[in-house]
């Protein structure tokens, strides 16, 4: 009896269950409507305000992009360059500053591709090799580790500057990447790579180097990040945790360096690290006249605080250059015009569906035109070797 007992139990439950799944409701949408929640991935908010619009298509004076990938961005295809270099010609960037050109006979290579089909348009920075030959899970092996790593990096970089190189750059793996020999994170600062630093100030190549990153990305990915959206899609760019250095940690190395070799040009990519604190910027750019800035992909930042990023350009104008972390489209780089020669309001500050970097719009500048000739190619061309020569035949060209 009681078996049967628990057979019908079982049975009934069964189809109780069974009842259950086939009636069950599907959950309601998030998608704001009718009163039901919103999911953040859902939100398009449209603007209600009606505001002056200027459609800036083209750079008011020439430019040089200072900071543009020939090599890692740009495909390495005849019709590739071409299509870069007649949104070049549109858009009125006289020059771009390719930073991959790595060293030895691949600078060879690269400003031979670059400059091949259209002369006249490219110069190229040098890179070092930290890594060299050795095993990437062995970092006592790499060539930054071993006695004399800078002195044959300075005998490399004579040679790239004698093939052409015009600066060298430096990417962020120097600080969030290369090891030491027993693990730890090579600081900026290390005093064993000074030869480097020193030689090229004596070689006349400026160092452009990309230190740390926005400050979100080095903060907990939760609700009081102001970046979440973007490090929710891409968790690999957060630098949160103890495996990390701090950023005023990476920060305060830089400086140090820039300090410590005043005949050596800095330029600080992305406003040095730190577009969300200009007035930290503004206090190093007073304090070292070997250090420059440029705005590589940071307008998102300069565009939401225009008081203050107006002051600052007009307060270092000679100290700030022009670049994008391109080649771009026509799309991303109108913005760039409308935020340094207008003064539009809140406009988004690139073309797609989220914003790439932050869920906010920026205003105009309204940057007088002796600001916007130094910042668009006069500063370039004062500390960049090459770049001044290709502006005057540029110039004399569109004259003509």
């Amino acid at each position: 009896m009681i078996s049967i007992f628990v057979r019908l139990l079982v049975i009934v439950t069964c189809i109780g269950l069974l009842s259950d799944a086939t009636f069950a409701q599907p959950p309601a949408p998030l998608d704001g409507r009718d009163g039901r929640d919103l999911a953040l991935d859902q939100f398009r908010p449209k603007s209600m305000l009606q505001l002056e619009l200027h459609e800036t298509r083209r750079a008011k004076f020439p430019v040089v992009d200072v900071h543009f990938h020939g090599r890692i961005k740009l495909a390495p295809t005849p019709e590739a360059l071409d299509d870069y270099v007649r949104i070049m010609d549109e858009q009125n960037i006289a020059a771009s500053v390719s930073l991959d050109g790595h060293w030895g006979e691949e600078i060879d290579e690269h400003l031979s591709f670059l400059n091949g089909r259209h002369p006249g348009r490219f110069v190229t920075f040098a890179n070092i090799d930290w890594q060299g030959a050795g095993r990437t899970e062995e970092p006592a092996t790499w060539d930054c580790n071993q006695p004399d790593f800078a002195q044959r990096v300075v005998e490399r970089l004579r040679d790239a500057e004698r093939r052409g190189a015009s600066g060298v750059k430096i990417f962020k793996q120097f600080g969030l990447g290369y090891r030491n020999a027993d693990g730890p994170l090579i600081k900026i600062d290390d005093p064993r790579f000074d030869p480097i630093w020193q030689a090229c100030g004596e070689l006349g190549l400026p160092i452009l180097i990309h230190v740390a990153d926005p400050a979100a990305f080095f903060e907990p990915i939760d609700q009081r990040n102001e970046r979440w959206e973007e490090l929710n899609r891409h968790p690999e760019w957060s630098f949160y945790g103890p495996q990390w250095p701090r950023r005023e940690e990476l920060l305060r190395a830089f400086i140090a360096i820039v300090e410590r070799h005043p005949q050596t040009v800095f330029i600080g990519a992305h406003v040095a690290g730190n577009a969300e604190d200009l007035r930290t910027v503004g206090a190093w750019l007073e304090k070292f006249p070997n250090l420059y800035v440029e705005i590589a992909a940071r307008i998102a930042e300069l565009g939401r605080q225009p008081y203050t990023s107006r002051k600052f350009f007009l307060d270092h104008a000679d100290r700030i250059l022009f670049g994008t972390d391109g080649p771009r489209s026509r799309e991303r780089l109108y913005p760039h015009w409308r935020m340094l020669e207008t003064w539009d309001e809140y406009f988004p500050y690139a073309d797609e569906l989220f914003p790439p970097q932050g869920l906010w719009n920026i205003d105009g500048l309204g940057l007088p035109d002796d600001v916007l000739r130094k910042v668009y190619h006069e500063n370039a061309c004062r500390i960049i070797p090459g770049v001044k020569a290709l502006v005057d035949a540029r110039l004399k060209m569109v004259e003509k």
